[in-house]
């Protein structure tokens, strides 16, 4: 097994802490939050209170000015294999840097405590009924006007969008220029704005995911995030992040499922010996712990990278398609090996392979990985003439 050496004491001293707290105050609840299709907005305010939320936000803002990306990434690790829904990278790695980064101080000032409390939660709307990976396509518009800018559209698979307070939302401020999109911080009690359903899924079922609409939404100047026509390059700049929280996740997800399956098959008895003492459950456990280590140490390589600065787009691609991939593997050889109890709810191995299921699809699926890191090798198709 790999021996890891990204962490350092105090990393090891949070995970503790971290692991107490979802011990007594959130996989408890698991049961329940499944059956309701969301956490409860208490487990954000007390992940707030006990400073887990965008924990790099100024101190004049609630935050701790803690840049280290090693603490989202256990946060990642303890909580996301065993509560799913709760999406806090979601919140601290995938939204929040565009407010702590990208956003003016009156932003930062206005929206970044309720962010840390856990007051606000935030999400972010790219993806439309018609626009998945392509985020250039989008037909949601922004049309400015004097002193705001009016809002129409709508957006679908968006994660925390019913519990979400704050959305950062994609429109296009141009329609003749296919890369001049706007991003704008929408409050939800704006009028004009609307949720759907709150979509069921094949897994994740307490992540609320919901439709989003948007009819005249009158959205103050003031709530536009740096250049309205320059959005797209600073989503692109953010995506890196993106993947490579979501491969610390997954990562975690499928290592999770080896644990389990390794307690179950030397417990589980057949033909009078342990299912793990047999050659066949060997092999796969020996296969299986070889592609996690690998999926450690190219996910760990790429955290050291970002803390310089350094992760590039290919790289974070790499990461997140490899990652994405072992898990979805590791999840099917472990239900397998659990044999019917593994198709069984009550066992957790079945939520965990429900749940790896959309990991190969969001923040950009394998394909798009693949065309990704196949450019950075200089293989464009745009150069066969």
């Amino acid at each position: 097994m790999l021996k890891r050496t990204l962490y350092d004491e105090e990393h090891d001293i949070f995970r503790r802490t971290v692991r107490a707290w979802a011990e007594r105050e959130v996989f408890p609840h698991s049961e329940a939050w499944r059956e309701a299709g969301c956490v409860s907005r208490d487990l954000w305010k007390t992940a707030g209170a006990q400073g887990f939320l965008c924990m790099y936000a100024a101190e004049a803002h609630g935050g701790m000015e803690v840049e280290d990306f090693r603490y989202d990434m256990v946060l990642c690790e303890e909580l996301g294999p065993r509560e799913p829904g709760f999406f806090i990278g979601l919140h601290n790695r995938i939204v929040g840097p565009y407010l702590q980064n990208a956003a003016s101080d009156a932003q930062r000032a206005r929206f970044m405590p309720g962010a840390v409390s856990g007051d606000r939660v935030m999400a972010i709307a790219m993806t439309e009924p018609g626009t998945g990976s392509d985020l250039a396509g989008i037909k949601t518009r922004a049309v400015e006007m004097d002193d705001h800018w009016i809002l129409n559209g709508s957006k679908t698979y968006i994660s925390n969008g019913f519990l979400c307070d704050l959305v950062l939302v994609a429109a296009r401020t141009n329609p003749e220029a296919r890369h001049e999109i706007g991003l704008f911080w929408v409050e939800t009690d704006t009028p004009g704005f609307a949720r759907g359903r709150n979509l069921k899924k094949v897994g994740l079922e307490s992540q609320d995911t919901a439709e989003l609409f948007f009819d005249d939404v009158k959205v103050p100047k003031e709530n536009v995030l740096g250049d309205p026509r320059g959005g797209f390059r600073t989503m692109m700049m953010n995506l890196a992040e993106e993947r490579l929280i979501g491969a610390v996740g997954f990562a975690a997800r499928a290592e999770r499922a080896f644990d389990l399956t390794m307690d179950y098959i030397m417990e589980r008895r057949a033909f009078g010996q342990p299912v793990g003492t047999f050659q066949n459950s060997r092999f796969k456990m020996a296969s299986m712990r070889t592609e996690l280590d690998a999926a450690w140490a190219l996910t760990d390589h790429c955290a050291r990278e970002h803390m310089k600065g350094e992760l590039t787009a290919e790289m974070a691609a790499e990461a997140k398609l490899y990652t994405s991939e072992v898990e979805g593997r590791v999840v099917d050889e472990c239900l397998q090996l659990h044999g019917g109890a593994g198709y069984m709810d009550e066992y957790e191995i079945s939520r965990l392979y429900r749940d790896a299921r959309i990991s190969r699809i969001y923040a950009g699926t394998s394909e798009i990985m693949r065309e990704i890191i196949g450019r950075g090798l200089g293989l464009d198709d745009r150069r066969r003439n």
